[in-house]
């Protein structure tokens, strides 16, 4: 083994390994990940074939390391990939094991979205004379997204939310929650109201996990429901809108977040739903990012109704056009002919709309459990003075 990866999560584990056999494959390099949740034993059988490049989880590398699975005499290059948030996920002390086994004499890149003391330490005990590279704050956020801000109840915060949904239409959209238990919520929720939706956070099984991520790239998704780990380093093509349902405590998971789209070359949008006591963090979020949130006003329920009326309609007419399903019409040609001559052309489309349509009034309730509060954070005057070109300005 001649290079080690160590990633905080399956998900960017794999991803890691993925893109790394895509590099090499034409070398003949041999990418292995190695992570919880999976059969160990496979992992162990998959190493002992061979490979040049391990990409694994601190835990489980730590355990193929006692079991003698893993053996790291020849490492000469050590990746240390998304170090804050292996730091936040108490990580360290497997880190430091998992360095101390690694040779002096090699080659060590450690990557951080921040550089607490923790991380700091890291670099001046395992690596010498360390080149700090930093990326400017201006470029912390692409001018490709264009970020809007919601101020609302919590109480408030789903049916606005799947209001705008309505009338955006997203293609791909992540909507981001707190806790397990809300991206669960979430995820029931949206089904309830007819998206197209599924959630992945830590507790699910690997193989569930991949099975979700391969469905939303494959667009057998509308909408994935995360939280800020299971989602970091995840590389989908074609997310449009990013919602964070719960604002973040850490405003560098912020700028995680909204970097899932607004990607090669095409726009996105991220729309931010703030609680009247969670406007300081709204206002740190921008102090980091240099760049102010426009206010944006909720839809309406007519909106929303609207907006579904004309998908229904679009649909409608696709299907007529299409010669296989009408294909199928004549089934129904007899049956046809007796409700034509009970109703009029109007009533039977009118009918077949209420049918596709939910009515905005006897949309099924759905109730999301309140979490803990965030800390409260004092409201100063944010960055960048009024917010410009926004709806609905920007109030308390």
């Amino acid at each position: 083994i001649q290079a080690l990866v160590i990633a905080p999560t399956r998900e960017l584990a794999v991803q890691s390994q993925e893109e790394l056999f895509r590099f090499g494959r034409s070398k003949g390099v041999k990418v292995r990940s190695v992570y919880g949740g999976s059969s160990i034993e496979k992992q162990i059988k998959a190493l002992k074939s061979g490979a040049h490049i391990v990409v694994g989880t601190p835990g489980r590398l730590l355990d193929l390391i006692k079991r003698k699975a893993l053996k790291l005499q020849d490492i000469e290059t050590l990746i240390l990939d998304e170090a804050d948030e292996m730091l936040n996920m108490g990580f360290l002390e497997d880190i430091e094991a998992i360095i101390s086994r690694v040779p002096e004499n090699r080659q060590t890149l450690l990557f951080s979205a921040t550089m607490p003391d923790a991380i700091k330490r890291i670099g001046v005990q395992f690596m010498k004379a360390p080149e700090h590279v930093k990326i400017a704050a201006k470029e912390l956020t692409t001018e490709l997204v264009d970020q809007y801000y919601i101020r609302v109840k919590e109480q408030e915060k789903f049916d606005t939310m799947t209001r705008l949904m309505d009338v955006a239409q997203p293609e791909l959209a992540i909507v981001f929650g707190r806790t397990k238990r809300r991206v669960d919520e979430l995820t029931r929720g949206l089904k309830i109201r007819g998206f197209r939706a599924e959630g992945i956070h830590g507790d699910l099984d690997q193989n569930k996990r991949l099975r979700v991520l391969r469905d939303f790239k494959n667009g057998n998704l509308d909408v994935l429901v995360a939280t800020d780990v299971a989602a970091r380093g995840l590389d989908i093509s074609g997310v449009t809108h990013v919602y964070n349902y719960d604002i973040p405590q850490d405003p560098e998971s912020y700028v995680h977040r909204i970097g899932r789209t607004g990607r090669a070359g095409k726009s996105g949008q991220s729309i931010t739903f703030v609680a009247p006591n969670e406007m300081g963090y709204l206002q740190i979020i921008e102090n980091l990012t240099k760049k102010r949130m426009k206010g944006l006003k909720p839809a309406s329920v007519e909106e929303s109704f609207q907006s579904k009326k004309q998908v229904a309609l679009k649909k409608i007419e696709r299907d007529f056009a299409d010669e296989t399903i009408r294909a199928n019409f004549e089934k129904f040609g007899k049956d046809a002919r007796k409700l034509a001559a009970e109703f009029t052309p109007e009533e039977l489309a009118m009918y077949i709309l209420s049918l596709t349509v939910q009515d905005p009034d006897s949309l099924p309730e759905v109730e999301i459990a309140r979490e803990k509060p965030l800390p409260f954070k004092p409201s100063g005057n944010g960055f960048g003075g009024k917010a410009k070109g926004g709806r609905g300005g920007r109030r308390g």
